[in-house]
């Protein structure tokens, strides 16, 4: 389960208590502090990490002579605090030599006081090579990269795979922890962060929190299908590779939606395109992540959404492309269980398919009333594709 541990050494000084505030009430996994009173302060529910012999105000600049005061005074008091176990739970402790990597891994062993995490500054092949060795024998282990590309992270994630510790990367802003997260799909374990504000704690933990649900789907059995005529569909490529059994909710009504297959399957006269999902008329909804609608006219590059598997599974895909072309067009009636009436409009061709029970794929100018399809049944009415609680009849 990924994690952030929020930095405070470098937060403005206004704004410090508001982000120790939000750093406990996001339940952000972690606190780095080099100012061991303050982290005293902080419930248990928060890892408290001290840098030992830090400046103890975030603020303090390079020469500033209260800033020193302070360092030294506070320099005793921080490490009698570590040697007790007294409100910290980590040291964070920069290494830069093999030597020192294992200096830290035998007082880890020796479990006679607060166990230690390592710091490294990863700027060419050596200390590269380095943050490897680390990230397979400390707990947890921190780098940063000077090098803005995520190259040598995938190293370390690769070297790191067989690993107990935890990773934790240095990022800038929120956007690159998004990136940093997703790295070799596996993705840094955690990340450490400076906000300049509640707010942006607050915007981290909705990162963190962003996850796909798992979908209840419902089986829909087949009422009418008739030809409509030529209108606009859209197919809707995304940058993943489907699944078999998987597709995206696609529907006339935001109250219910049919799972259209993806072009996983093979087709007479052209090679499969897994990335492809022929979804249906532009007028159509389909279901973002979220819990969020849009129209598939409002789909293009750049888009996410839901790809479904017929176990419910679900995953966030984005789209690189949506193709908008005329063609003939086919509408599917489909009702749920309790009545509710489920309508899909799909281009009139046999290579266009739907899923049914199972993962079965089913061609949508080969169904017959009676067949039954798998679906989603939607508990909110629809505005700007939000969930909204109000009278809306859609017919």
């Amino acid at each position: 389960m990924r994690f952030a541990w929020i930095d405070l050494r470098e937060v403005p000084r206004p704004q410090l208590q508001a982000v120790v505030d939000a750093a406990v009430h996001a339940r952000m996994a972690g606190v780095v502090s080099a100012d061991a009173e303050l982290l005293g302060t902080l419930p248990p529910t928060v890892t408290r990490v001290l840098v030992p012999g830090g400046p103890t105000t975030p603020s303090a600049k390079k020469g500033d002579k209260e800033a020193k005061e302070a360092k030294d005074s506070g320099s005793s008091k921080e490490a009698k605090e570590a040697k007790s176990g007294t409100g910290i739970d980590l040291l964070l402790r920069k290494f830069t030599t093999q030597d020192e990597l294992d200096a830290l891994s035998a007082e880890n062993r020796a479990a006679s006081g607060t166990p230690a995490a390592g710091f490294i500054d990863v700027r060419d092949d050596r200390t590269l090579q380095l943050s490897c060795a680390g990230a397979m024998a400390l707990p947890y282990t921190v780098i940063h990269f000077a090098d803005p590309t995520k190259i040598p992270l995938e190293i370390v994630l690769a070297a790191a795979e067989p690993a107990e510790g935890k990773l934790v990367t240095v990022v800038g802003d929120l956007e690159e922890a998004a990136i940093v997260f997703d790295v070799l799909e596996r993705g840094s374990d955690g990340i450490l962060f400076t906000p300049r504000s509640a707010d942006d704690v607050f915007a981290l933990a909705r990162l963190l929190e962003a996850t796909t649900p798992q979908l209840e789907l419902s089986t829909l059995t087949v009422e009418s299908i008739r030809h409509v005529g030529l209108g606009d569909r859209v197919c809707v490529d995304t940058c993943s590779h489907f699944e078999e059994d998987e597709g995206i909710l696609v529907g006339s009504y935001s109250s219910g939606f049919v799972l259209c297959c993806s072009e996983t399957h093979p087709l007479p006269y052209m090679p499969t395109r897994p990335f492809r999902v022929n979804a249906g008329a532009l007028h159509s909804y389909t279901l973002g992540p979220d819990n969020r609608t849009n129209y598939l006219s409002e789909v293009g590059s750049g888009s996410a959404l839901l790809a479904v598997g017929a176990d419910g599974r679900t995953r966030r895909v984005v789209v690189g492309r949506a193709k908008l072309e005329s063609r003939p067009l086919l509408e599917i009636r489909t009702h749920a269980e309790d009545g509710r009436l489920v309508s899909l409009t799909v281009q009139d061709d046999w290579h266009v398919r739907v899923l049914g029970p199972g993962g079965k794929v089913l061609n949508v100018t080969e169904l017959q009333t009676g067949d039954e399809l798998l679906g989603y049944l939607a508990q909110d009415k629809r505005h700007v594709g939000l969930p909204i609680g109000e009278f809306c009849k859609e017919v």
